[in-house]
């Protein structure tokens, strides 16, 4: 294989936590960042929770004569937080919102409004096509009690979904972005291994930053220590990721992190450490072996990648199963709000049809009640609707699985088995073979 070109990228990431009027001294470190950023030079950087579009404007004008390339993703209600700035032109970009993303009454969390999403740019890297992706998945919020790990897992499911249909023609894949995830949590494990993704941190040749890659540490000054538990020191939970194709080749040679407070400042850039990964892509000309790399690929591999769909199945239905207890809920608050209302109607009417009856109740009492009622009936219809939609899409996201868990099982049955030389060759039967229902 020889070598006919070798291209170098910075690329940078930062959740930058900019939640105007409510996170802290957010105009003063979009400054410290836009320093930064144009003192650095990355080629490539992407941001999450840029949550106000005046701040993407204000980088931009900052940044305009070292990054002149830039695109903010706008989603949601109070939009995706997406940004991506670069020196090399964006010749395409294209936003996947997805399916789940929390509730609507966890108002206190806010992710449901911020229509999380996956945003995918186009650059031509010194001739090379690299796609480029930048996201944000659902908080955990809770270790012991996650009542959104169902909706994360299958963020991430639609996650490498999304990337493996869309980067067939790409020379070089580089993801980034807060995914809210633990290295082995099972939507990480998912994602890198159904797209053959890379961790930055476990690639590097060389590594500058803080303990075991945290991106979420305790000694940040925004922080909360009891944000952290059971974790003391901190978690690793933004990444930098990435993978080749065919034609190119790609190594991460240095990699480092922000370490809390910025020299010279009083400040951190935000309550996440930010990450800058130096890669270098080299390209060359692919071999014609005709060979097929899915079949190529390791039974073990296989066989791990169906235990992980299968756990992920299971966490799948542990949602379903309490959408649906949800949805029941809802249905029968609404039914009551409905009785309710029509026990109202039939007071009301009790003077219409008794002459000389007075009404039993008083009028302001009788106003009030009836109002609950019609916000009871309202409200919870909303939330069947809403329940509704959720059970689709994860209904949706289990079928997925479970095609998918099929044709990989598929695959494995396809390995030759080591038989003795006495025993026949027989057909494989139905009653032994994995089910991909079950």
């Amino acid at each position: 294989m020889a070598n006919t070109d070798c291209v170098s990228v910075r690329v940078f990431s930062l959740n930058c936590w900019g939640i105007r009027y409510l996170s802290k001294h957010c105009s003063q470190r979009y400054q410290m960042i836009g320093e930064m950023l144009c003192k650095e030079q990355h080629d490539i950087v992407l941001l999450q929770e840029v949550w106000s579009e005046k701040d993407f404007l204000y980088l931009k004008t900052k940044l305009a004569s070292t990054h002149p390339f830039s695109h903010y993703f706008k989603s949601g209600v109070i939009g995706s937080g997406l940004a991506i700035f670069a020196k090399h032109r964006i010749h395409d970009t294209f936003l996947y919102r997805y399916s789940l993303n929390g509730y609507p009454y966890m108002a206190h969390h806010g992710d449901w409004f911020g229509g999380k999403a996956v945003g995918m740019a186009i650059l031509n890297l010194a001739g090379l096509t690299a796609n480029v992706y930048v996201t944000h998945l659902h908080a955990e919020y809770s270790r012991e009690e996650d009542s959104y790990l169902s909706h994360r897992v299958v963020q991430a499911w639609e996650l490498q979904q999304f990337i493996r249909h869309t980067s067939a023609g790409a020379d070089v894949v580089i993801v980034g972005g807060d995914l809210n995830m633990h290295p082995q949590d099972l939507g990480c494990r998912l994602l890198m291994s159904y797209t053959g993704l890379r961790d930055s941190y476990v690639e590097t040749a060389k590594f500058d930053g803080c303990e075991n890659g945290m991106t979420l540490i305790a000694d940040n000054l925004f922080i909360s220590k009891n944000e952290l538990i059971p974790f003391e020191k901190g978690i690793r939970i933004d990444y930098i990721l990435f993978k080749g194709s065919s034609k190119t080749d790609i190594y991460c040679d240095f990699m480092c992190t922000t370490k809390g407070s910025v020299p010279g400042h009083p400040l951190p850039y935000s309550d996440h450490e930010a990450l800058t990964a130096e890669l270098r892509l080299e390209s060359h000309v692919p071999a014609q072996t005709g060979s097929d790399k899915t079949q190529d690929a390791p039974k073990e591999k296989l066989a791990e990648l169906v235990d992980t769909l299968t756990e992920a199945r299971t966490e799948v239905k542990v949602g379903l199963h309490c959408a649906e207890k949800m949805r029941a809920t809802a249905a029968r608050t609404g039914m009551m709000g409905l009785a309710l209302l029509f026990l109202e109607l039939a007071i009301a009417a009790v003077p219409c049809f008794a002459l000389g009856a007075e009404q039993p109740f008083p009028r302001i009492s009788f106003y009030l009640l009836a109002a609950l009622c019609f916000a009871i009936l309202l409200t919870a219809s909303l939330l069947y609707i809403f329940y509704t939609m959720e059970l689709k899409s994860l209904q949706g996201a289990e079928d997925q699985m479970r095609l998918a868990v099929s044709s990989l099982q598929e695959k494995l049955r396809g390995f030759p088995v080591a038989q003795p030389h006495h025993a026949p060759q027989k057909v494989p039967r139905g009653d032994g073979a994995l089910d991909p229902e079950e």
